[in-house]
């Protein structure tokens, strides 16, 4: 009968498949992170001009936005 032995590489041997996934998922990681901090950075720098137009937007403000002649 055969047993189920977990494989075990010999020095040089090719990486098995889930050390594979392991380090695609650590470099994937890794470049989510700082895509993440760099929209972080862009969105603080975005935020006041961002924030302004929203605000704007909904409240309709005195900015010749038509509605207040209605």
């Amino acid at each position: 009968m055969p047993q189920s032995v977990p494989e075990q590489q010999a020095p040089g041997a090719p990486k098995g498949l889930l050390q594979q996934m392991e380090e695609l998922m650590a470099a994937l990681s890794a470049d989510l992170s700082q895509l993440d901090a760099d929209l972080q950075s862009t969105a603080e720098r975005l935020e006041p001009e961002a924030t302004a137009d929203a605000y704007d937007a909904g409240h309709g403000g005195d900015h010749g936005s038509g509605r207040e002649a209605l």
